[in-house]
């Protein structure tokens, strides 16, 4: 199962090879929603390190987290589309 309640909230995590990945959410979430939210965070990552692992994350950690915010804001998923999440930090990579 991919799905933890503990109290009023549920973890939703998927592992990827060696890498978990968790999402706290309420009650009120769609835990399969928050499941291929994470498969998208997962493939976008994979675009931009190719097939990532917990290297890539450890020592690119501002991009995880940029790409992460790409995705999220308010707690609420408001980009999808791999292009427009990885734009900004290749426009990054260019300019450094």
């Amino acid at each position: 199962c991919s799905f933890v309640e503990h109290r009023n909230y549920k973890i939703v995590y998927r592992r990827y090879a060696s890498l978990f990945f968790l999402v706290g959410v309420d009650d009120d979430e769609n835990e399969l929603a928050i499941l291929e939210f994470i498969h998208l965070l997962v493939e976008t990552m994979d675009r931009h390190f190719g097939n990532v692992c917990e290297l890539d994350i450890m020592f690119h950690l501002e991009k995880a987290h940029f790409m992460l915010e790409e995705m999220v804001m308010n707690g609420c998923i408001v980009e999808t589309s791999k292009s427009n999440i990885l734009a900004p930090i290749q426009l990054m990579d260019k300019t450094s």
